[in-house]
C-alpha cells in the first residue's frame, strides 16, 4: 500500500500516519498539508514524505495522487463557527477540494476514504443519527460537507471510483489544539481547566456529543484501506454514546481530582442541541473494532496536555465545535 494522506499533519491526520505506519502492508506514506492548522511537529517520529501544499492546487494533487494506491482525505477547513465567519473559504476547501481530490483519483483510481462530519444532520429530532436520515445542514460547514461526500458517492457511480466516506463525530484526542478561537470543546475544556480558569460553557451545558476518541477512528479507517472497502452510502464514524457537555465537565473533575468551573457564554449560531449516531452500519462493516471509553480518552488526552500544552497557552473562549 502507498497511500496519500491529505491533511496529515493536522490532528486527525496524524494519527492516521502513525496507526498506519504500525501496519505492515503499507509500503509509504505521503503527507499534503497546507499546514494552515495542522503542524509538521505532530509527525515527529513519523516515517514519511511531506509534502507542504493545497488541495486546491490541481497539479500537485495529479502528481502525489498518480503514486498512490489509497488516498485518505482529511484536509478540511473545520469548525461551524468558523464556517458561518467566512463561508467562501469553507466551500472552496470543503467542498471545491474534495472535487480536486476526487478528480485527480479519476485517472489511477485508487481506493478513497474521505472524512464528512454529524453536521450534515443538522438538528434532525431523530434520537440517533443513521444514515438513512435526511440530511439538512444548518451551516456552511455541514454543507460543505455534504457537498464532499455527494460528490464522493457520485464519482464512484460514474467513475467506478471505490470510495467510503465517513461521517465523524466530534473526534478528540492528543494534537487536537486550543490554540484558536475555534477550539474544539474537549481541548477548550481540558485547556482551561488545568490552568484553573473556568471553562467556556456555551448555553445550558444540556446539549450532547457522541465524543469519539481520536485512536478508534484511525483504526477504524485503516482497517477500511487495507481491506479496501467500499460504501454506497456513508457510514457514521462514531459508536452511540451520548455525552452532555456538564457530564463531560464532570468526568474532567473526576479525572483532575477537583472542581471545574464555568464561564456561561450565549448559544453558538448554528449549533446542534443532540448528536448520537446510530452504529449499527458501523458495527456491521467493522464487528470487531471496540471504542476506546470516553474516561480513560480524556486521561490521556489530560496528560498530553499536561505534558505538552499548558504552559505555553492562552486560553481563548470564542466557541468550539
Amino acid at each position: 500500500m502507498r497511500v496519500l494522506v491529505t491533511g496529515g499533519a493536522g490532528f486527525i491526520g496524524a494519527h492516521m500516519c502513525r496507526a498506519l505506519a504500525a501496519r505492515p502492508e503499507v509500503g509509504h506514506i505521503t503527507v499534503l498539508d497546507d499546514l494552515s492548522s495542522g503542524d509538521l511537529t505532530n509527525l515527529d517520529g513519523v516515517e514519511a514524505t511531506v509534502v507542504t501544499g493545497s488541495i486546491l492546487d490541481r497539479d500537485l494533487l495529479t502528481d502525489l495522487v498518480a503514486g498512490a494506491t489509497h488516498v485518505i482525505h482529511l484536509a478540511a477547513r473545520p469548525s461551524v463557527p468558523r464556517s458561518l465567519a467566512d463561508p467562501l473559504a469553507s466551500h472552496a476547501v470543503n467542498a471545491t477540494g474534495t472535487l480536486h481530490v476526487l478528480e485527480a483519483c479519476r485517472a489511477s483510481r485508487p481506493h478513497v476514504i474521505l472524512a464528512s462530519s454529524s453536521s450534515v444532520y443538522g438538528d434532525s429530532s431523530a434520537p440517533r443519527k443513521h444514515e438513512d436520515l435526511p440530511t439538512r445542514p444548518l451551516s456552511p460547514y455541514g454543507a460543505g460537507k455534504l457537498a464532499a461526500e455527494a460528490y464522493a458517492l457520485a464519482y464512484a457511480h460514474s467513475y467506478g471510483l471505490p470510495v467510503l466516506p465517513f461521517r465523524f463525530f466530534n473526534v478528540y484526542g492528543p494534537l487536537q489544539s486550543a490554540r484558536h478561537a475555534y477550539a474544539a470543546v474537549i481541548p477548550a475544556f481540558v485547556s482551561a481547566a488545568l490552568r484553573g480558569e473556568p471553562v467556556p460553557l456555551h448555553g445550558d451545558g444540556l446539549q450532547s456529543r457522541d465524543f469519539t476518541y481520536v485512536d478508534s477512528v484511525t483504526r477504524v479507517l485503516a482497517e477500511a484501506a487495507a481491506h479496501r472497502m467500499t460504501s454506497a452510502k456513508p457510514v457514521n464514524l462514531a459508536f452511540g454514546t451520548l455525552v452532555s457537555l456538564r457530564h463531560l465537565m464532570g468526568v474532567l473533575a473526576e479525572i483532575l481530582g477537583r472542581p471545574v468551573e464555568e464561564t456561561c457564554l450565549p448559544p453558538r449560531p448554528g449549533d446542534i442541541r443532540h448528536s448520537q449516531a446510530s452504529p449499527h452500519l458501523l458495527r456491521e462493516l467493522f464487528p470487531d473494532v471496540r471504542p476506546v471509553p470516553l474516561e480513560d480518552g480524556l486521561r490521556t488526552t489530560v496528560a498530553w496536555f499536561e505534558r505538552t500544552q499548558v504552559p505555553g497557552i492562552k486560553a481563548k473562549v470564542g466557541g468550539y465545535a
